[in-house]
This record gives C-alpha cells, structure tokens and sequence, in this order.
C-alpha cells in the first residue's frame, strides 16, 4: 500500500467516525459556556447581544441574567426577580425568554405559597435584562404545570407545557392557543407528546424549519448522580400535531466529558445560524457544579430532513478565580442566598460588606451568601474585621440542615457541621483579638480542609478524619461555598477580601 492510499484512508476513517458520532446523538468534548449550575437555560437576541436565564431553585435573587455578544463569553448583570413574588414559596424552575409586542416575557415556573403546587407565571419588561413585572399565574394543571415555552406561528400564539398529576395520566406535553397579550390560555388544550414508557418527559422547545414544526424534548431523570436526561426531537406538519417521533433519537445524550445533556432553547444569530443552549453535568465533577450551560449549533443537511447538533470549538480554558474586595456601594449581583431559611441584610461601606438579618427557626447554619462553584476543588478564603459572640466566616452549604463550615465567635475559632437538624463543633482554636483571615480548602478527593491565622502562618484544625463533602448536595443544585453569619438582633459580621481560587 502506497503512501497516498494510506492517507486517502485515514481522511475516510476519520470522516465515518465524525459521521456515526453525530448520527449517534454525541458531541465532542466541549467546555461549558456559562459554567457552575446553570439549569434549565432559556436564551434570547437583542441586535447583536444575548441574554439568558436559568432555574435559580431555592436561590435568591430568583433567574440570574447573564450577556454575551459572541455566545462564548458571558457576564452577570441582574436578575429576573430582585425579590419574592408574595404569591411563591419556592422551585424556582425553568424561566422562558419571549419577545411580543415590544415586551420581554418570562415565563417562569415555582410554587404557589398556598399549596404547594408548581405553576406557570408571567413576568413583562421593556428590557430583556431588567425591570421584569409578576403578573402572576398563567396555567395550573393538575399536581405540576412547568416547563413552558411559547411560540408564535404567523402572529397566532402557542403556549406549551409539561402537565403531570391527573388521575391515571402519564406526564404529557401539552399546547394551547394563548391569547394576544400572552396571559390567558385560549381553547382546549392539546396532548403533543405523552410519556407512554414512564421514564419522564419535559423541557421541550419548538422550531419552524421549511414545512416542519421540530418539537424537542428531554426525556430521563434530569437530575442528581442517577440522572439520564437526553434530548430527543419530533416533527409535524401543524404545531399542534400530530408529531412523528425521530427514529434516531436520541438526538443530544452527552460526550466523554457530559452527561444527562437536555432542556434548553434555540436562537439564531445575525447570520441566521441556530444555537442550542442547554445543560449538562461535567463527568468530572458531576453534582459539585451542578448542571451547566453548554452551547450546541443545530443544522439541517437538506430541506425537510432531520436535523443535527455539531460540536463547537472549546471556547475558553479555565473560569477566572473569584474576588471580591467590596469596593462601591452594593454587592456583586453574583451573589445569593437560601431566601426559605434566612432573610440577609447586606450593606457595602468604605470597602468592607457588613452582614446582618434573621434566620427562620430550625436553620442551624445561619445566614449564608454564596456563589456558584466552577470546579469541585477550590481554595476559599475571607477576613473577619470586627469581634462579638456571633457566628462569622466560612461555609459550605447544600441546605440550612447540611453545611461546614469555620467561624469565629469572640475569641474562639470553630471547625463545624450541620447536619441531621443539628450542629456540632467538630474542632475549635482560640484567637487573639484582631482580624482573622480563614480558609476552607476541598481537596481532588472531596474532603475538607479547614485553616486560620493572624499575623503568622496558616494553622490547621485538622481532624483524624477529614469530612467529606458529599452529603451536602441537594438533589437539583450543587452545595456551594460562601460567607456565613448567624447573631443575634444589633449584631452583624464584618468582612474583607473573599476569594476562591479553584484547581482545574
């Protein structure tokens, strides 16, 4: 065999792998475009600019907002909800972009306060990043209507949903006409798909492409370590069915380096190019980081034929180290808080964030504000500036009963655990008067490491057994690391110099 024949068949080789990879429903490795948890992703263009949200779960401010102009590099800027709508108690899941009329839509879904039961809301602004007004329920349906999402067909809008909880029914994804003003449903709904085979069915999204209407969805468990979501894709002549069901599906389920890949939207670019974004878990660091943000383009090969993801180049190495120094005069707006456990009062002055509020009994750890983990292992530090009785310093929190973390209360440093509705010292250490600077440590092998000083070296409080962190994980989001107080009314705890450092 000559040289050119050995090269003519290695060129054909790696062109019939890359073609079963992507009739196969698999991408190559990619990196996360909005890492640290970012489910359930919604996205949107404005000129040349995007935006996008995400399920903020028990977090608040509720749906974080981020920016980008090239779809690789994106920022915070703000949040959907500043505050609790008054009707809601928490699950905040799964915000809807949509443009009509002049106006940005959120459709979002939570829990209602009085029940318990998900809904789906409405929320306005003239702005796709700011000033979003509640307007309160649009659909109930049965035990759980989330998941919508909204499409105008020839200026008649649609409105689709996962509807689960009536008697004797499986999960179904049902649609409605939707009237004009985007919050009344019109007519009877209509089933589209149905969950014949049990094993769980949402976050779907439309798409119009020559005679078709391409009905996405995600099929599996989306969450949590026994999670195997995947996406799959339908297609029908009228939005409203009936949909004939891919024989290739699934159409997204995951590479070498994610997995459960699923419910995301589509936007085009300003040279008419579709963008899937969407969520996954990293295989290396799984529910640590929870599930992020990972970006897919969508292409067809012909008129009316099936379509296909293909993979993207990497788009950056590593997220940059967080720091905070607290210059100006609010916070950062990447921080949040577990708003059912703790209502926080931040006020930023002369460089210093000053950290007060309630707690709601039971909640053992106290107030928390965090940030989302980009990696599982990283490097926590922060500087105690003022001494009381309170609990002041560092945590890791999954909930208000499952969380680590150091502290100082007047002169005594403590290594601590909530867990099982209690808290226990696990080591302490005294102090002189002055600042402290504390740091917590999570190793490639999840256990915890915790340090103090003052003027001289880092000292350890090192246990026989270092704590593992892998009871901290809810099911829907990843535990994360932030500062921590716990005081009593007139009491706050001042700070100075956070970091977290990660290893990638």
């Amino acid at each position: 065999m000559n040289q050119s024949t050995k090269n003519f068949l290695r060129k054909a080789l790696l062109l019939l792998t890359a073609q079963l990879f992507l009739s196969s429903g698999y991408l190559f490795a990619q990196r996360a475009v909005i890492p640290g948890d970012f489910a359930d992703p919604s996205i949107i263009r404005k000129g040349k600019t995007y935006y996008a949200t995400a399920t903020s779960s028990e977090w608040a401010p509720h749906y974080p907002i981020f920016t980008s102009t090239d779809l690789k590099s994106w920022k915070q800027t703000g949040y959907v909800f500043d505050k609790t709508p008054e009707w809601l108690s928490g699950s905040f899941w799964a915000p809807e972009y949509f443009y009509h009329n002049n106006t940005y839509y959120i459709y979002y879904t939570a829990r209602r306060k009085k029940d318990g039961i998900s809904c789906i809301g409405v929320a306005t602004s003239k702005y796709p990043d700011r000033g979003f007004t509640d307007h309160g329920v649009v659909i109930e349906w049965g035990n759980e209507a989330i998941d919508a999402f909204v499409f105008n067909d020839n200026g008649q809008l649609y409105i689709t949903w996962k509807a689960y909880g009536l008697a004797g029914k499986p999960i179904e994804i049902l649609g409605s006409k939707l009237s004009a003003d985007g919050f009344k449903l019109e007519g009877e709904p209509v089933t589209l798909l149905r969950d014949v085979e049990r094993i769980g069915l949402e976050g779907q999204s439309i798409l119009k492409k020559d005679d078709y209407y391409y009905l996405f969805s995600s099929v599996g468990d989306c969450c949590g370590r026994g999670c195997s979501y995947r996406v799959q894709v339908a297609r029908a002549k009228n939005i409203m069915g009936p949909y004939e069901s891919y024989i290739k599906n699934p159409l997204l389920s995951g590479d070498e380096e994610w997995k459960c890949t699923g419910h995301g939207t589509f936007v085009t670019n300003t040279d008419g190019k579709y963008y899937y974004l969407y969520h996954a878990y990293s295989k290396t660091t799984g529910v640590y980081t929870g599930r992020q943000g990972l970006l897919s383009e969508l292409v067809w090969p012909a008129k009316n034929e099936w379509p296909k993801f293909v993979t993207l180049p990497k788009p950056v190495t590593t997220q940059a180290h967080i720091t905070d120094t607290f210059t100006g005069n609010t916070p950062d707006k990447a921080w949040q808080w577990d708003f059912r456990n703790a209502t926080p009062v931040l006020k930023q002055q002369r460089g210093k964030l000053h950290l007060s509020g309630t707690v709601k009994p039971g909640n053992n750890s106290g107030i928390v504000l965090t940030r989302r983990p980009y990696t599982a292992n990283y490097r926590m530090q922060v500087s105690v500036i003022n001494t009381n009785a309170a609990q002041k310093g560092l945590v890791i929190y999954g909930d208000a009963n499952g969380s680590l973390g150091i502290s100082i209360q007047g002169n005594i440093i403590e290594y601590w655990q909530v867990k099982d509705n209690s808290r226990q010292v696990l080591k302490t250490a005294h102090a002189a008067s002055g600042i402290v600077q504390l740091k917590m440590e999570v190793k490639q092998d999840l256990t915890c490491h915790i340090y103090w000083k003052q003027t001289g070296p880092w000292q350890e409080l090192a246990l026989d057994k270092p704590v593992i962190i892998d009871n901290l994980t809810p099911w829907d989001r990843s535990p994360r690391p932030g500062i921590n107080f716990k005081g009593q009314t007139g009491e706050e705890g001042v700070f100075d110099n956070f970091s977290i450092s990660y290893s990638y």
